[in-house]
């Protein structure tokens, strides 16, 4: 019985190994793309965003919290840009932040392949699942520490945030978003 005890304090202290890291804005990028009366795609992303992920690799847990500047879209059509700010959309005078809080990880083996939580725009909390097609952690060359990171997706239908204009006239309430991750153990 004793043995049983001791292997389980061993496991148990060999669980908790959480890392923090912090996003790197440099190699963070998330975009949206939506298309255009069945034509082409809109695409655009927020130039500003910040953030911190835990990471527990052995006990395969972590939560992320990521925020993004909703002043900052960029389309490259600055016409566009004011729109997608504005009270139709994501109304930044009023609301400047969206926000993606997870504490649910989901892994396949060593990799992370969903990650479960709650996006926050225009006031209000939808769940939300981000699917990972690719996750790595590497010592970074330059920097000399972890790096982990990788790209995740999902498909989101803007008017759970009541963000509807548009609908009537033909533009889709489907938005794909597409977040290219990398963030420094700290």
């Amino acid at each position: 019985m004793c043995k049983t005890l001791i292997a389980a304090a061993l496991a148990a202290t060999a669980h908790a190994e959480v890392a923090t890291y912090s996003i790197d804005p440099t190699h963070t990028f998330v975009t949206f793309e939506v298309t255009h009366f069945g034509t082409s795609t809109n695409r655009g992303r927020f130039d500003k965003k910040e953030g911190t992920v835990q990471l527990d690799k052995a006990g395969k847990t972590g939560k992320v919290e990521l925020t993004l500047d909703t002043s900052s879209i960029d389309t490259g059509t600055a016409a566009f840009d004011k729109h997608l700010q504005s009270d139709s959309f994501f109304n930044a005078a009023i609301f400047p932040t969206a926000k993606f809080v997870a504490s649910n990880f989901s892994f396949n083996g060593d990799k992370v392949n969903e990650v479960i939580g709650q996006l926050t725009m225009l006031g209000k909390t939808v769940p939300v699942v981000l699917k990972a097609s690719n996750f790595n952690c590497y010592v970074n060359p330059m920097l000399k520490r972890e790096v982990c990171g990788g790209d995740f997706e999902t498909t989101i239908q803007r008017s759970q945030w009541d963000m509807g204009w548009g609908i009537n006239l033909g533009i889709p309430d489907t938005v794909k978003l597409a977040v290219q991750v990398e963030a420094v153990k700290q």
